[in-house]
C-alpha cells in the first residue's frame, strides 16, 4: 500500500466531520479483517497484538499479559495486513512502555515498513489499583506513552492514542495527538466479551468529559468513542446522540470479533441444516439380505 501522509489522512477525517458523517476506525487481527473492513468503508485500520489474540479466540486483555512481545507481534502482523490494505491509513499499536526498545528508533522502523500512524497499545491506561501505581513508580507509566505520541508527532505520523479520563486526554492533547480514542474498557458481548462494564448512559458522560478536557487544550483535536458497552452500531449511535462534538467510533472486537463469531456460526448452521436428497435403497444390498 502507498504511504498516506498525516495531512492527507487528517484531511479525509475532517471531510467526514464537515459532511456530518461518522469517522469509523477498525481494529484488525488478520489480513482478511483489514481487507474487508476497508471494503466496508472504514477510515482507519489499526493493528496490535490483542487483535491476533482475539481472532485466535482469546480475550483481548491477553494483549496486556506476558504472552508475547507486543511490538514484535505488530511487526509480524504488518506483513499480513499492510499489503492488502489499498487506500486506508494503517496504524501500529505500539507498546510505549517497552523497556527493551529505543522508541524513537522503533517508530522510524514502523514508518519505513509502511505504517501511516500509531496508537498506544498495549497501554497501562487499562490497569488500575496498586499494580498501576507500582508501574508508575517504577518507570513504566502512562507518561512514556505520552512521550511516544509526542515523538510520533515529530515524525509526522498520524497519532490516535487511547485516553481514559480528563487527565490523560489533556496530556495527549498537549503532546500533539491528532485523534483521541476515549476508551471505556473491554468490549462487552460475544463469547469472550466483558460482563462488567459501564452503562451506555455512563459511557456517554465519560466520553463527553474526555472530549471537553481535550478541546480545552486544542480546538482542532478529533475525539472518537470506543469499548465497554459500545459493541453494536446502535450502541455507538446512542452515545453519539448524547454527546456533543464526538466525531465517531473506533471498533476492534465490535467490528471483527463479533462479526466473525456470529457470521461463522450462522454459516455453519446453514450447512448443518441442509436437506439431503432422498436416495433409493441399493437393490444389490437388499437382494443379498
Amino acid at each position: 500500500m502507498p504511504f498516506i501522509s498525516r495531512q492527507t489522512a487528517l484531511g479525509r477525517l475532517r471531510g467526514r466531520i464537515r459532511r456530518n458523517q461518522p469517522i469509523v476506525g477498525a481494529g484488525a487481527g488478520t489480513g482478511i479483517s483489514a481487507k474487508f473492513a476497508e471494503r466496508g468503508g472504514v477510515d482507519l485500520v489499526i493493528i496490535y497484538n490483542s487483535g491476533r489474540y482475539r481472532m485466535a479466540g482469546r480475550g483481548s486483555l491477553a494483549g496486556l499479559l506476558p504472552y508475547g512481545d507486543a511490538n514484535a507481534i505488530v511487526q509480524d502482523m504488518a506483513r499480513e495486513v499492510l499489503p492488502v490494505v489499498k487506500d486506508t491509513p494503517v496504524l501500529a499499536g505500539v507498546c510505549g512502555t517497552d523497556p527493551f526498545r529505543i522508541i524513537p528508533v522503533f517508530l522510524r522502523e514502523l514508518k519505513a515498513m509502511g505504517f501511516d500512524g500509531i496508537q498506544n497499545f498495549p497501554t497501562v491506561g487499562l490497569i488500575d489499583g496498586v499494580f498501576r501505581q507500582n508501574l508508575e513508580e517504577t518507570g513504566m507509566g502512562y507518561d512514556l506513552e505520552v512521550a511516544m505520541v509526542r515523538e510520533a508527532r515529530r515524525l509526522d505520523l498520524l497519532t490516535c492514542p487511547y485516553v481514559f479520563d480528563a487527565d490523560t486526554a489533556k496530556a495527549m492533547a498537549k503532546a500533539g495527538a491528532d485523534v483521541l480514542v476515549a476508551h471505556l474498557g473491554l468490549t462487552t458481548k460475544g463469547s469472550i466479551g466483558a460482563r462488567t462494564a459501564l452503562t451506555l448512559e455512563e459511557s456517554a458522560r465519560r466520553v463527553q468529559v474526555m472530549h471537553d478536557a481535550a478541546r480545552a487544550v486544542r480546538k482542532d483535536i478529533i475525539v472518537l468513542c470506543h469499548g465497554g458497552p459500545i459493541a453494536e452500531p446502535e450502541d455507538a449511535e446512542f452515545v453519539l446522540a448524547r454527546t456533543t462534538g464526538v466525531a465517531g467510533f473506533f471498533g476492534a472486537s465490535s467490528i471483527e470479533r463479533l462479526a466473525a463469531e456470529s457470521g461463522i456460526e450462522a454459516q455453519a448452521r446453514r450447512f448443518r441444516e441442509m436437506t439431503m436428497p432422498r436416495r433409493a435403497a441399493q437393490r444389490s444390498g437388499a437382494a443379498k439380505r
